[in-house]
Order: structure tokens, then sequence, then C-alpha cells
């Protein structure tokens, strides 16, 4: 999974020095970082609180993860690293972030090991309220407010707002809806229908303050 670790694991201990396995501990940090992700939100949620559901450490979260926002993007199974990704799409400044970004996300939706992943978490959003929360909270606090920030934008958390908004509507007319002729245009095509839009949100004059 991008953005897990690259330390070799050891066998997870559990409070109470119960062994367990280190997929079993893995599967409990997980399952309780969902939930907490979904009920509180990013900012609501702490490692230690994660650990004692879980039955384990912080220390041991972040020995299997790195970090709460490795362990976000564990939870959401998102196919590309926002932590490696985003900086090279900030890294030449304001002009043409909105094309940068989405070049990303069409490339990713189009290929072909990355678009069934993105299908489930778009999917999943719209029937499962606790998959909404977290999908929510991935793209606001990983993906479009880190950039919307290192662009010096102001109203960060709106422009990342709308552009995530702009972003999954985009997909959803796309990929499960099949809506004509955007179904049928080429990344190329999207990048260049999406690319301006996302620029204008992402750093552009807003309306309200």
């Amino acid at each position: 999974m991008v953005g897990v670790t690259s330390t070799p694991t050891r066998s997870g201990r559990r409070k109470g020095g119960h062994g367990r396995g280190d997929s079993g501990t893995r599967v409990a940090i997980v399952a309780a970082a969902r939930r907490q992700f979904a009920e509180s939100g990013y900012d609501g949620t702490s490692l230690r609180s994660i650990a004692a559901e879980a039955g384990v450490t912080s220390p041991l979260i972040v020995h299997f993860f790195g970090s709460k926002a490795n362990l976000l993007i564990e939870t959401i199974g998102w196919p590309f690293d926002p932590g490696t990704v985003i900086p090279q799409v900030a890294a030449p400044g304001r002009r043409g972030v909105g094309e940068r970004m989405a070049r990303v996300f069409a490339d990713t939706w189009d290929a072909p090991s990355s678009r069934e992943v993105m299908l489930g978490l778009l999917r999943a959003a719209t029937e499962d309220p606790h998959s909404a929360a977290l999908l929510r909270e991935f793209l606001v606090h990983e993906i479009f407010t880190p950039l919307a920030v290192a662009m010096r934008s102001d109203q960060p958390q709106l422009r990342g707002a709308l552009a995530a908004g702009h972003l999954l509507g985009l997909a959803m007319a796309r990929y499960v809806l099949a809506i004509e002729p955007l179904a049928s245009m080429t990344a190329e095509q999207v990048v260049a229908v999406a690319g301006p839009t996302l620029q204008r949100m992402l750093t552009g004059t807003l309306p309200v303050s």
C-alpha cells in the first residue's frame, strides 16, 4: 500500500501482553482508525485513541504506518500517495496548477490498475455514510486543502472543498453514469475542460469571503 512505512515489521503486542501476529494487529488498527476517522474526523482522531480501541500502543501504530496521515491513506485504499504527488503538483507554482491536478486525477481514473479502486471508493461513499465521511476527510486533509495552502491562496478549506466537489462530480458523470460525450473523452480532453475550472477554484478570486 502506498504511503505505508517500509520499515520491517515486528510481531505486534496488545496491551496486557497477549501476543498477536502482524496481520491481526494491522487489521485491528485499521478497523479502529476507519471508525474513528469517520465518526470524529481527521483532526478529532488521535493515534492514542486509535491505539486504545485497537488494544495496542501508539508507538506500534507509528511502527506499522509511520504517521496518522499514512494510516488514513491505508483506511481509504487510495491508489497514490498524496504526500509525494501534491508537492510535485505544487512545485512549479500557481500557474497551471489546475491543469496539473486535473491530469493527476484523469490519469489515475483512466489507469486500469487504479480505476476499480477509485470506483469502489466513490460507490461506497454514495451508499455508506461512514465511507463518505472517510473519503471526505481524506480529500480535504490530504489532497486539496494542502494544495491550496501550498499555493498560498486565501480560504484554503473552501477552495479545497470546491476543487474536491468538482473532480468528484466529474468522476461520477464520466465513470459511473457514463454521460456522453464526457464518458468518451480522452484524458487530455478531460484535463483541458477541468483544468481551467480547478485553476480558478484553487487560485482565482472567490465570490465569497
